[in-house]
């Protein structure tokens, strides 16, 4: 619950109770907290009573009626007031959570939404979620060809913001652990590509690391995060796809710029992948050999590797460089930085003490 005491300017809302376990929250969570140690912020984590029953019959209801419905969330009222209520929300189906909470537009002096995965083939069957977006003075989406399509339905101000993500977290130096893990391939694969590197594998001896198992949910979603961070660090070779690379019929033809590639720079990873040609992936990764591209479902990913392998001078700059961009552009201090601009609020010191941290340890590696 809300605490009602206290001067806290910024009140999140976050879905970390009623989905403490999904992997595909985890960049959602760290920057909740992040937020809370950059800003003078409370988090409001609602529970979800009958998960099972209630929400589900609510969920499928909502897809076909306007959406004035409580999916099981206790009635939450906000007494105390804020200048910013933000909440973050991996897909449409969440903003039903909202109806649990009182009129914020009565004690918060501006409302954001920040939306993870919407995709424009998606929005005709969202239409009725998506109503609730109305009720905030900014809505913001990870995927930029999103943005028009969703102002156009609701009206209201919608900007793209890149994900981002912890990048003091993922650094890799200046530990400079042993990069042990030749090859990690994380979530989606292609299965040409997968199975050329289980031929390198059995031929060249290989350290593969890949999913073996199906899931979506981890026991500690922070140790988890810390983890993937831990094998990051230690992995010389990344590969990457836009969302959603192998469900063309749910994207439809929309190109998006995925977690993985703000991790992997961060990390100093050589990313190997398909490269997300959508306007905003060139902004955000201009730097030389940002990615090495590899069409997706190609399987000459061993070229790619073995002509690399033959050059250590250039893969050392093209780490350090992914790091130092990362330090310098993809932390989610910017994201904060760039939310607070939106909502014309002035940033804490705790902003630029990251922000000079971040700078110091990008200096010390040119």
């Amino acid at each position: 619950m809300v605490n009602q005491g206290g001067s806290s300017r910024v009140l999140i809302f976050s879905q970390r109770e009623i989905f403490s376990k999904a992997l595909f929250r985890a960049p959602h969570f760290e920057f909740e907290n992040m937020i809370c140690q950059l800003d003078d912020a409370e988090i409001l984590a609602p529970t979800l009573d009958l998960a099972n029953v209630r929400h589900t019959i609510v969920k499928r209801l909502a897809y076909h009626i306007p959406v004035a419905l409580n999916p099981g969330i206790p009635q939450i009222r906000i007494k105390k007031e804020y200048d910013l209520f933000l909440a973050i929300c991996g897909s449409p189906r969440d903003l039903l959570m909202l109806n649990a909470v009182s009129d914020w537009t009565a004690t918060c002096k501006t409302s954001m939404c920040l939306i993870d995965e919407l995709w424009v083939k998606q929005i005709p069957n969202y239409r009725h979620f998506l109503q609730i977006l109305k009720r905030f003075d900014v809505v913001m989406l990870y995927y930029s060809n999103s943005v028009k399509p969703v102002h156009d339905l609701i009206g209201r101000k919608c900007v793209f913001l890149p994900p981002g993500v912890d990048t003091l977290l993922f650094c890799p130096y200046p530990q400079s652990a042993q990069r042990t893990v030749d090859v990690w391939s994380l979530g989606r694969r292609s299965e040409n590509t997968h199975r050329r590197l289980l031929k390198m594998v059995a031929e060249n001896g290989l350290f593969y690391l890949h999913d073996s198992i199906a899931g979506d949910q981890a026991i500690n979603l922070m140790e988890h995060r810390a983890l993937l961070a831990h094998l990051a660090k230690r992995s010389r070779y990344f590969i990457v796809n836009p969302g959603l690379i192998d469900r063309p019929e749910t994207r439809g033809d929309q190109i998006e710029i995925g977690n993985r590639y703000f991790e992997g720079a961060a990390s100093g990873l050589i990313m190997v992948g398909e490269l997300p040609k959508n306007g905003e992936f060139e902004r955000l990764f201009d730097w030389p050999d940002a990615v090495m591209h590899l069409p997706y479902d190609s399987s000459n990913i061993d070229t790619i590797i073995n002509e690399l392998d033959q050059e250590p001078e250039r893969q050392e700059k093209i780490r350090r460089t992914s790091v130092i961009q990362a330090l310098l552009r993809h932390d989610w201090v910017y994201r904060w930085e760039a939310i607070l601009k939106l909502a014309g609020m002035e940033p804490l010191p705790a902003v630029l003490e990251r922000k000079d941290r971040l700078h110091k340890v990008a200096e010390s590696l040119s």
